[in-house]
């Protein structure tokens, strides 16, 4: 009998290996079935990972090879290409070619690992000619991969619902004309807190639409996690697409009793979420140091107290699928 148990958990190994070497051919392509984010098969599907800070302050991060580790470390099932459209020495609107090259080595990257990718119109104001055109571009060289994800407006600040759904529409119809299937995140007023004003008057006319939420659990409180199950029992699904355990404003001591009850809520309800980030500032969001080479390989010394707390965040919850 102890030999038979030992080939069924070997067994189980290995097919657990396959399936998260390959995790977006297992997979497949995504849609949303009610609220819920299902893979090829209907079935239900969490995605976990790591966003990348800044590409226009962390570009030195960008490349195939971060993914590749943060995949086989972190154990990473998707990762999220920030492209910083106005802040930072190398952003979009100064410099658009260096600016894709540097989000196409992510989206390369992580096609390679078989592993989803959000792009990622990291900005807080409306820049609508810009990011059609960006979005028109991505979507026609990109729209036969399942892996990708669109994340159309980042954390909006001050725009209200009805400008921010404008804007929305309009970069969605271009993204459609070329992609009529991958995931389409739209972000909500207040750095994606408002998610009720979305609930009450949801974009219409488009499939595979979902609508982002961010918190940072130091500063976030149950408040916010109700006003998302609000909007999630009257129809709206929700990807929180970035998050971390910290105050809002990245720094400040981690608060775990606060960030595990986030995950525990957000595994409940099989909501999807990235951690912010990968880069190396001094502050306690960004989870390597400056020790951490540009291409992963990053030992236990490279990583702060919040790279160390995500890492085992993921390694659990990646392991149950």
């Amino acid at each position: 009998m102890k030999s038979k148990t030992k080939f069924f958990t070997i067994a189980l190994l290995l097919t657990f290996g396959f399936s998260q070497a390959q995790f977006v051919q297992h997979h497949g392509q995504l849609s949303v079935r009610g609220t819920q984010l299902v893979d090829k098969n209907n079935n239900p599907i969490v995605l976990r990972g790591m966003s990348f800070g800044w590409h226009s302050m962390w570009p030195r991060f960008y490349n195939e090879k971060a993914v590749s580790w943060l995949k086989k470390d972190f154990n990473c099932n998707v990762v999220r290409a920030a492209m910083g459209i106005e802040i930072g020495e190398w952003n979009y609107l100064k410099e658009p070619q260096f600016s894709k090259e540097k989000i196409e080595a992510v989206i390369k990257g992580a096609i390679k690992s078989d592993i989803y990718v959000i792009i990622d119109w990291h900005s807080h104001n409306i820049n609508l000619d810009e990011a059609k055109d960006f979005f028109g571009e991505m979507s026609k060289k990109y729209s036969k991969y399942p892996n990708i994800i669109y994340e159309v407006f980042n954390e909006p600040d001050h725009e209200s619902w009805s400008e921010v759904k404008a804007y929305a529409e309009e970069v969605i119809k271009v993204i459609r004309e070329n992609d009529p299937n991958n995931i389409i995140l739209v972000g909500s007023p207040h750095w994606d807190q408002d998610v009720d004003l979305a609930a009450e008057d949801p974009i219409r006319g488009y499939d595979n639409i979902m609508y982002t939420m961010h918190f940072y659990a130091a500063t976030h409180k149950k408040e916010l996690r109700d006003r998302v199950d609000v909007a999630i029992k009257s129809g709206l699904p929700i990807f929180v697409s970035e998050s971390a355990g910290m105050e809002a404003s990245g720094d400040g001591p981690l608060n775990l009793k606060a960030w595990q009850e986030y995950i525990d809520w957000m595994e409940t309800q099989k909501l999807s979420w990235i951690t912010w980030s990968v880069s190396d500032k001094d502050e306690t969001c960004s989870i390597l140091k400056k020790s951490a080479k540009s291409e992963g390989k990053w030992k236990d010394e490279d990583l702060k107290e919040s790279g160390i707390k995500v890492r085992e965040f993921l390694r659990k919850y990646n392991t149950q699928e």
